[in-house]
């Protein structure tokens, strides 16, 4: 009479580690991250999260703070394995990824019975597809060669761009960003004129002014820039102060700061590259855009990623499919992974761990224009979508010789 009903077990979670600069130079890039991810792990935990032979068991995401440096990185994952972790998450650098994909390459030969599988989701130096590909790494972002085909498609149309100049951080990604713009440019637009060709420190420069006063006097019809957080956001300001009136042909123009930085300035000379914009046509993609609003109605919180999205419901869709979380087998069902939201569809390459998926690239107006109903962090602008990729049209050939585990 006095028994009482046994309480009921709570699941273990699989846990997914954040690696990512939390606090530095790129802070504000890691925060957008991380609110990306926890809206995308709370939409698998609602619907019950994932299928293992054991039952059913929610998403746990945990943050790491690497600082934005590799050895905090490095030592950020190893505490990750350690607390459970299997699912590594990063993407804010290249260096990072590159020095990441090398230690899990590591760590799984060494351990196998705690192997674990990284998930990048914004890293696009393309040798971590190609030459430096690896079976325990998926890439949700386009690689930089990717993005610059995109940005190359409109440039090669504009014929009131005559000279151009390159300007990017100094390390692996600013590198080949300017190296494929020279490339592509020479291909398909042999008439620009390159007027100045600039590499600068990563995320250490609190002053752009020197360098705009070079762009404006170069006579630059045009800046070609993979830059990211301060390091754009504070160039497309002093541009602007210095009396720049080119176009910005930029990967990351979008947010984080710069249209509000950028102003009327930017109004039909800002470009920027993404695999989704909010402005994207279509109901599907407005109630996604509304959707994420009502989660983080901050007009500061306001960076959506689609593809951090479709990430995690990759991951869970593997985790489904192989009934657990062993490495190898999620990878197996991971790299054949098919994905919908928002009226986009991204699929998986297994040959080298790419997703293909949409490319668009949008123009700078006001707020209320033709195509910019939504602004961009309360800053009053927006991006009008001018260029859509389908994913046959924006993939890539790889050279990537992979080794698979046997």
């Amino acid at each position: 009479a006095f028994a009482q009903p046994a309480p009921q077990a709570t699941p273990r979670t699989v846990k997914l580690a954040l690696v990512e600069g939390l606090s530095g130079g790129n802070a504000n890039g890691g925060e957008a991250v991380f609110r990306n991810l926890v809206w995308a792990v709370e939409r698998v935990n609602q619907r019950g999260g994932v299928k293992t032979a054991d039952g059913r068991r929610p998403l746990e995401l945990i943050r790491y703070d690497s600082k934005g440096q590799i050895e905090e990185a490095l030592s950020a994952m190893r505490s990750a394995i350690d607390d459970g972790a299997r699912f590594i998450l990063q993407g804010n650098s290249s260096a990072v990824a590159a020095a990441l994909v090398e230690a899990v390459e590591k760590h799984n030969a060494r351990d196998p019975q705690r192997r674990v599988l990284f998930l990048n989701y914004s890293a696009v130096d393309p040798v971590l597809t190609n030459e430096k590909c690896s079976f325990w790494h998926f890439r949700f972002d386009a690689h930089a060669d990717m993005r610059m085909a995109a940005l190359m498609s409109l440039l090669k149309e504009d014929r009131s761009v005559g000279s151009a100049y390159l300007i990017g951080q100094d390390y692996s990604f600013g590198q080949g960003v300017l190296r494929e713009a020279r490339r592509q440019l020479a291909a398909q637009r042999p008439d620009v004129r390159i007027v100045g060709d600039e590499l600068h420190p990563l995320l250490r420069i609190k002053d752009f002014a020197p360098y705009a006063a070079k762009i404006k006097a170069s006579g630059a019809q045009a800046v070609i820039t993979g830059n990211f957080s301060s390091d754009l956001t504070l160039l497309v300001k002093a541009a602007r102060e210095a009396g720049f009136e080119g176009k910005f042909y930029t990967f990351y123009g979008n947010a984080l700061g710069a249209p509000a930085a950028i102003g009327d300035a930017g109004v039909g000379k800002v470009l920027a590259v993404a695999d989704w914009l909010p402005n994207m046509p279509g109901a599907a993609s407005e109630s996604f855009y509304e959707a994420f609003h009502r989660r983080y109605p901050n007009p500061a919180d306001d960076y959506v990623h689609l593809r951090m999205q479709l990430m995690v419901e990759a991951l869970a869709q593997a985790i489904d499919a192989a009934g657990g979380t062993e490495a190898v087998a999620v990878a197996r069902q991971l790299e054949h992974a098919q994905v919908s939201m928002a009226g986009q569809t991204g699929t998986m390459r297994a040959s080298d761990h790419q997703f293909q998926q949409p490319l668009v690239v949008g123009l700078m107006d006001r707020q209320g224009a033709p195509g910019v109903k939504f602004d961009v962090e309360g800053s009053g602008y927006g991006f009008r979508v001018v260029k859509v990729l389908s994913p046959a049209q924006a993939e890539m050939p790889t050279t990537c010789r992979m080794q698979r585990p046997a």
